[in-house]
């Protein structure tokens, strides 16, 4: 069986652990009880190399991306799409849903979406209004909860059951327990 790990996306995210270990004392165990260890390390890194060292900025949030990426893999299932640069690598997945991992990771560092790089969650075109839909109904978050990784991975989960839902809806796969969100008609697209 082939391995769903691109080699340069398991080195980076292994980079990534030892910067937390070295940093921190800390080792991030590829689940989502250690990512809020990866949101704190992002928040000092923030503070330092942000001004004053924008290579090593770079290189924290691609692989700061990868190892999220994986955590949101392992949970969810999905698939790497790797392009040219890290920071444009994807993560797609079972229902279509992706995003890009060093987005998430720039707009966690930064509290902010980024306009040069991806912080935003896409769909199938069929999906996008569903997945709106669910974004809309979702409780107020604070800033910081909305950046962190801790809030994406909730987040991405949400959404993720939604169209899993939505999905054998209309595959005719469900009778009662489909969920109330997804009962509705959609309404408008995913921006």
């Amino acid at each position: 069986m082939d391995d769903p790990v691109p080699p340069r996306v398991r080195e980076y995210a292994e980079q990534v652990v030892t910067y937390v270990r070295t940093a921190l004392g800390i080792t991030l165990e590829y689940d989502s009880d250690t990512l809020p260890v990866l949101d704190h390390y992002l928040r000092t890194v923030e503070e330092t190399a942000a001004t004053t060292q924008p290579a090593t900025l770079q290189l924290v949030i691609s692989t700061s991306g990868a190892y999220f990426g994986e955590v949101v893999r392992r949970r969810l299932g999905g698939r790497w799409e790797l392009g040219p640069e890290d920071i444009e690598w994807r993560m797609v997945l079972p229902t279509g849903l992706n995003f890009a991992p060093a987005g998430f990771v720039a707009a966690a560092i930064a509290q902010a979406d980024l306009d040069d790089l991806d912080s935003e969650l896409d769909a199938p075109p069929r999906m996008r209004p569903y997945v709106q839909q669910a974004l809309q109904r979702m409780g107020e978050v604070s800033l910081d909860d909305y950046y962190s990784l801790c809030g994406r991975l909730d987040t991405l989960e949400h959404v993720h059951e939604v169209l899993v839902a939505v999905a054998a809806q209309m595959m005719g796969n469900v009778e009662d327990d489909v969920p109330e969100s997804v009962t509705d008609e959609p309404s408008g697209s995913v921006n």
